[in-house]
């Protein structure tokens, strides 16, 4: 009897030390759904600067940080070969302007004038051999001297006009392809040095006096001096619902604590096959006082939110559609917005019920 006593009241301490299950009321609250992403800040408008030929770094005219114009010139190329064909094409380019104005013509445009001089004379002189003729003075065969020189003269001045046409078309021609060698030397002069693309700061030099350049290979990166944006990666399983305008909260490394605010401008249309993610941008509506490209970047893409909504933690849920009642009994409930701690009940729950976990 005393064993059957004392069996009974081990078997009463164990039942009451066993631990409830934790338990929560129903409640209503608000609630927000947001996409995750992360990524850096970059300048707006940055982007890569590139050679268009091959060379080697003659002189670098800028430094890391400098605010430099549309145009501005960040690197000269070594291009002693490509001033000499300039300067060559220059030489052509004025002799061949000399020549169109110049002693050629003069002297072609002189052969006219003479020409139509001797025509004048051999007409002159025909139309009075004919006046003798016919008062029957003189020998037919004058008369057809005097046809035959008024009919060189005159092939000789058309033939005289000819001459300076062609030559003029052909010192044109030439002054013309001249002058457009030496516009196509002066763009490849151009070449050899690598300017600004727009109006901002160069945040990155890669190149070195004496160093190789090659069009497959950066040279710099600028971008907007004062205004910048942010990159994120969305997944792809959450890019369908991101859309543009949608509020951003962002956490960056360099301002521990401190949350901030951007709107979402634009989707990268195209998945990155590796990572499995969309490229996002968003600009800042109210942004740190300074900030640099590449500061890495964590973000809440903002998808909904709702107020006064039944809610209870995500932690209480079995799946995705069942709880379970303080009675133990296992209910069916339709959520809607989840976020990383809350999630919305819509039906199968009342506001005081309590829930265990």
């Amino acid at each position: 009897m005393k064993r059957l006593f004392f069996l009974f009241l081990l078997t009463s301490i164990a039942s009451s030390c066993e631990e409830k299950p934790e338990s929560i009321l129903v409640v209503q609250g608000d609630i927000t759904e947001s996409v995750y992403a992360s990524g850096s800040v970059r300048s707006k408008n940055q982007y890569q600067v590139y050679a268009t030929i091959n060379g080697l770094v003659q002189q670098v005219l800028v430094e890391e940080g400098d605010v430099v114009k549309k145009g501005s010139p960040l690197y000269i190329i070594q291009s002693e070969a490509s001033k000499l064909t300039a300067e060559n094409a220059r030489l052509a380019a004025e002799f061949a302007r000399n020549n169109t104005s110049g002693d050629r013509l003069a002297e072609l445009k002189s052969a006219i004038d003479l020409a139509y001089t001797r025509l004048v004379n051999d007409s002159l002189l025909l139309a009075r051999q004919q006046g003798l003729w016919l008062q029957q003075i003189g020998s037919k065969v004058e008369l057809e001297q005097r046809m035959l020189a008024y009919n060189s003269s005159s092939n000789s001045y058309q033939a005289a006009i000819l001459r300076y046409r062609d030559a003029k078309k052909q010192l044109e021609f030439s002054s013309a392809q001249s002058q457009k060698q030496w516009a196509i030397s002066q763009v490849l002069q151009s070449d050899y040095i690598i300017r600004a693309q727009q109006d901002g700061r160069v945040y990155r030099l890669f190149k070195e006096v004496g160093e190789l350049v090659s069009p497959q290979t950066a040279v710099a990166i600028l971008g907007h001096a004062t205004a910048f944006e942010t990159e994120l990666q969305v997944d792809e399983h959450d890019i369908a619902k991101v859309k543009p305008g949608q509020r951003v909260l962002l956490t960056l490394d360099s301002y521990k604590g401190q949350v901030f605010e951007a709107s979402l401008t634009r989707i990268a249309p195209l998945m990155n096959e590796r990572s499995r993610t969309f490229t996002v941008t968003a600009e800042f509506t109210n942004k740190p006082p300074v900030l640099y490209p590449n500061f890495s970047v964590e973000a809440n893409i903002l998808i909904a939110d709702k107020n006064n909504v039944l809610i209870v933690p995500r932690n209480y849920l079995l799946g995705d559609s069942v709880v379970i009642l303080e009675n133990k009994e296992k209910v069916s409930v339709n959520i809607g917005l989840k976020d990383y701690q809350k999630v919305e009940i819509l039906s199968g729950l009342s506001a005081g019920q309590r829930i265990l976990k």
